[in-house]
């Protein structure tokens, strides 16, 4: 067989007719008509990021998509609750006290004459609101300190880690008795600055320690021994990388949340009358529990689901983000 010639440094072998052949440009001519491998289970062959792979998991997993349904449902008539509820939840009529259900009336009347099947679809905007906005509210200021004391470390570290043990220290129910006590006023805002302000320690941990292990990946060290600034480093490379578990976190606190809501109403300390909750209604209710127990059932039922719908979401959004669960 006849051997390869080198002419010029570039490698030329023989042809079947007697000619020469360059082996550079026949690679290349290889290199361009070869396929650029199998096909990969993203768009184009490529393969999916954390995020597009969780999200096809999750459009296949049952328990998320009834859950999502769910929660929908909720968001949706506690925007627009006379949708499916037509009055108002503060018409009441003391001849139809603790009365059963009757023809437009589903779930009867309260102790003071006020439908429940409206006071029920009314009360899923009060909790909604309270629980959305407690989770944005601990996420980020969770997150935000978490992250820097984690990236940083040393002195801030040392401090953060100091100062959520002495808020783990307080009880969030006897916190929530003794500070929501003095506060007057019958609006949301007071019980979600209480939640903002007990919640926070949790999510910092979380955060803090994602960061920390984020931080010590290879990507990251070659962007900063290429001079990648700090800010560059914790918003571009640490950040994206290090949210999922804090999201996880933070979608399944959020029906603890709401059930903290119905607890401290409950309680007397959290949202008043006549603020419409399904917290208040539930206090209200539990005396009757015997002559009248629909007052109890269904506004206690429709937290229980909305609880529920939340957690469940919760789980199914940490199946999907954990690389260790595939």
């Amino acid at each position: 067989m006849p051997e390869a010639q080198y002419d010029g440094g570039r490698a030329i072998a023989p042809t079947g007719g007697g000619g020469v052949m360059d082996l550079a440009t026949a690679e290349g001519q290889t290199l361009e008509k070869a396929p650029a491998g199998p096909p990969g289970p993203g768009p184009g062959g490529r393969p999916r990021s954390l995020w597009s792979d969780a999200w096809h998991d999750l459009r296949r997993n049952p328990v998320f998509v009834i859950a999502a349904l769910v929660i929908l449902f909720l968001v949706v008539i506690s925007i627009w609750p006379q949708l499916i509820a037509s009055g108002s939840p503060l018409d009441c009529d003391l001849a139809k006290a603790q009365q059963g259900s009757r023809p437009g009336h589903p779930f009867g009347f309260d102790g003071q004459g006020c439908d429940v099947y409206t006071r029920t679809v009314y009360g899923a905007r009060t909790s909604v609101t309270v629980g959305v906005c407690a989770t944005l509210g601990v996420a980020l200021l969770g997150s935000v300190l978490g992250g820097l004391a984690g990236f940083f470390g040393r002195a801030p570290d040392a401090l953060l880690s100091r100062l959520t043990d002495v808020f783990f220290a307080i009880p969030v129910v006897l916190g929530g008795l003794v500070l929501l006590s003095v506060v007057t006023s019958n609006t949301v805002w007071p019980v979600i600055g209480f939640m903002v302000l007990l919640g926070w320690p949790q999510i910092s941990r979380i955060a803090r320690g994602s960061v920390i292990t984020v931080k010590q990946n290879d990507y990251v060290q070659a962007a900063r021994a290429l001079g990648a600034s700090s800010a560059r480093l914790l918003l571009r490379h640490v950040l994206p990388n290090a949210v999922a578990p804090v999201i996880v976190v933070a979608t399944i606190a959020l029906g603890t949340y709401i059930s903290l809501e119905a607890t401290l109403s409950y309680l007397g300390v959290g949202l008043r009358p006549p603020t419409v909750s399904w917290g208040i209604d539930i206090s209200a209710a539990s005396p009757y529990i015997r002559n009248a127990p629909h007052m109890l059932l269904w506004p206690a039922g429709a937290l229980a689901v909305t609880v529920l719908a939340f957690i469940m979401l919760g789980d199914a959004v940490r199946d999907a983000l954990d690389p260790k669960l595939r």
